[in-house]
């Protein structure tokens, strides 16, 4: 018989602030942390403004002992690092990061985060290449090894000028690489990089490591930031990002689902989810936010989404989300008549809305109109690897307070679809689906029930 899992922590950091009740209490009030970038220059792109963290100091989130490691800590590694300590705030639990016995044996304590492809620093980087330029002062090849394969000459070598651990700071998996050591956490492990699908495939990883029995607790969720050069680049060329000109409020300009949008906004975010098995919550005395009914996971068959690959197959229809869909629904033991709301990714880009939305409705139906979309994006923007365990810790939130949040939505909302603007209801709800397709055509979704 499969264990059964429960939510019993929330951590979060997001443009709506430091913690899981400021999430909450930003959506309920309609407010929307996306505004013009301070932590980089985007005057050279299309877009200049993003969701933001703001006040983050890392070490206010790390032992005295570990402080250190900051150094060897990119963005991306800082928000996983405070959303992994608040989570096990918000669960009672103590690691080997606090004084005292851990509440979770080390080797029952798993962790498996979504991440993206971290974005070398701007400045670390340019002190190397500008020393890898020749007399002209183009970069060259030659110059940035150490020694050239075709004569054996003797080069510049700008790559030795990087930051000795450079690498250290950049390779996906130091997110859960730092979160397992400071929390001692030595259960199975694992990175999960498949960009908007990341976090809701961890936590689906998590949850079946929990209920085969190879550990009784595990952090799971995402964190990534694409307010960064390269990751605003990426997502402009993909075709992801809206062109924002002069206009700052961003709330404006992301409208999920709706045909008028002018696209995306990025933004940045660590989501961290303690997810445990049931008798452990119990023995201890937790406080349970949701539980995981089902999990599903699928590759759509119309490659990279958005990237206009094999255009010629696409129908309409996210056919890999909507397998997912029906993965989690049957993995649950339920139907879509039972659940009660949405939280979809929306990102506000009308060709992959129209698709997201045709895969709902591929599996809803006609009932789609009477179920509510709970959207993010206006509110903190596309977080990418971190965006599903966002949107999973407000379904947790909607569950356990039997509520749903303000909607912030200023579009022409596609028809069948009840995604336009609203205030925040108090509602019976006791199934909610979370789920969401990544750049490269990865789909995950989740079914969380209330407890």
């Amino acid at each position: 018989m499969e264990r059964e899992v429960v939510i019993t922590g929330l951590g979060v950091v997001s443009a709506l602030g430091l913690s899981a009740q400021e999430l909450w209490t930003g959506l309920v009030e309609g407010v929307s942390g996306l505004g013009t970038l301070e932590r980089m220059d985007a005057s050279g792109f299309g877009c200049g403004i993003g969701g933001e963290v703001k006040s983050l100091k890392v070490r206010d989130y790390l032992p005295k002992h570990y402080r250190k490691a900051t150094k060897v800590m990119a963005r991306d590694i800082e928000l996983a690092m405070a959303a992994s300590t608040l989570a096990v705030r918000d669960a009672g639990m103590t690691t080997r990061a606090d004084e005292g016995e851990a509440t979770i044996a080390a080797s029952r304590l798993g962790c498996q985060i979504g991440a993206g492809l971290i974005a070398a620093e701007t400045a670390e980087l340019s002190r190397a290449l500008a020393s890898a330029v020749d007399e002209d002062g183009v970069f060259d090849l030659g110059l940035w090894g150490t020694v050239d394969s075709q004569d054996g000459r003797v080069a510049g070598g700008g790559m030795n000028n990087l930051p000795p651990l450079w690498l250290l700071k950049y390779l996906p998996n130091m997110l859960a690489c730092h979160v397992t050591i400071v929390h001692g956490a030595e259960g199975p492990s694992n990175t999960i990089t498949c960009a908007e699908a990341s976090a809701l495939l961890s936590l689906g990883e998590s949850s079946r490591v929990i209920e085969r029995g190879d550990a009784d607790v595990c952090f799971s969720g995402g964190a990534e930031s694409k307010l960064n050069y390269m990751g605003v680049l990426r997502l402009e060329l993909s075709g992801r990002v809206a062109s924002t000109d002069e206009t700052a409020d961003g709330s404006r300009i992301v409208r999920p689902f709706s045909s008028d949008s002018q696209g995306g906004v990025l933004g940045e975010a660590g989501a961290v989810l303690m997810l445990e098995e049931a008798s452990s919550a119990a023995d201890r005395g937790a406080k349970v936010y949701a539980k995981v009914s089902g999990f599903g996971a699928a590759q759509s068959p119309d490659g990279p989404i958005g990237t206009g690959v094999w255009e010629a197959e696409q129908t309409g229809v996210d056919r890999g989300l909507a397998d997912a869909i029906e993965a989690s629904l049957g993995d649950a033991g339920l139907d879509a008549g039972d659940i009660d709301a949405i939280v979809p990714l929306g990102l506000g880009v009308p060709d992959l809305d129209e698709r997201e939305a045709g895969a709902l409705g591929a599996v809803f139906g006609d009932r789609l109109s009477g179920v509510p979309l709970v959207t993010l994006t206006p509110n903190v923007g596309n977080c990418s690897a971190g965006q599903g365990g966002l949107m999973a810790a407000v379904a947790a939130m909607a569950l356990e307070r039997q509520a749903l949040p303000a909607r912030v939505n200023t579009g022409q909302v596609f028809e069948g679809l009840d995604a336009g603007g609203s205030r925040a209801i108090e509602t019976k709800l006791k199934h909610i689906l979370v789920c969401a397709s990544g750049l490269g055509g990865q789909s995950a979704a989740l079914v969380l029930s209330a407890p």
